[in-house]
């Protein structure tokens, strides 16, 4: 499938979705509109999905905008339902994850090993920066009384990254696999002595 099909396939499909999405609303009229909304935005991010599905391996790129777009319409649920709206604060680390994940999908569909690596690399770097920033704006900034999150969570999601950067950084080293040992010989080893005549 060309890459002409395939962005016509995902358009398609984005406006048939909103179209049956707004006529389910009009028919049953959902009262819980105001909650749901976010799932409309999880759904879009969705057919990023089925386009790199339909498309093969030539369109793994699509893993990428359907992260991100999966990933903003999870926050957006919670922070709707919660109210927590100032988590953006933070939150916006969680999209550099959803980066991180798009390119280890995106990897894995294509096969390619070295996107694999480089995106949990990129998930990793997000998920310290979301830890730091977290319990910055949660213990310091915010300080929401008797939040579980800011009184638990953050603290010992610091204690955990930080005691793996020093398990990284003095632990022991990866384990170097040791070659097998030649089975031609040495060229320059002696010969055999011979049979006495």
């Amino acid at each position: 499938m060309t890459q002409r099909n395939t962005s016509g396939l995902v358009v398609g499909a984005i406006l048939i979705g909103l179209g049956v999405f707004f006529l389910f609303a009009e028919f049953f009229n959902f009262m819980a509109w105001h909650l749901l909304w976010p799932f409309l935005v999880i759904g879009v991010g969705g057919l990023f999905f089925i386009g790199m599905v339909a498309g093969g391996k030539s369109t793994a790129g699509l893993a990428i905008p359907g992260s991100i777009i999966s990933t903003v319409g999870l926050m957006l649920f919670f922070q709707n339902w919660t109210g927590q709206w100032a988590t953006w604060a933070y939150g916006w680390t969680i999209i550099l994850m959803a980066v991180g994940l798009g390119i280890v999908i995106m990897g894995a569909w294509a096969g390619d090993r070295q996107q694999r690596h480089s995106g949990w690399s990129l998930m990793k770097v997000g998920f310290v920066l979301f830890v730091i920033f977290g319990a910055f704006f949660e213990g310091l900034i915010f300080r929401s009384g008797n939040s579980v999150v800011s009184q638990f969570l953050f603290p010992v999601l610091l204690i955990v990254v930080g005691l793996y950067l020093l398990v990284r950084r003095f632990g022991p080293g990866p384990v170097q696999p040791v070659a097998p040992p030649s089975t031609t010989g040495n060229d320059n080893a002696a010969p055999p002595p011979q049979a006495p005549g």
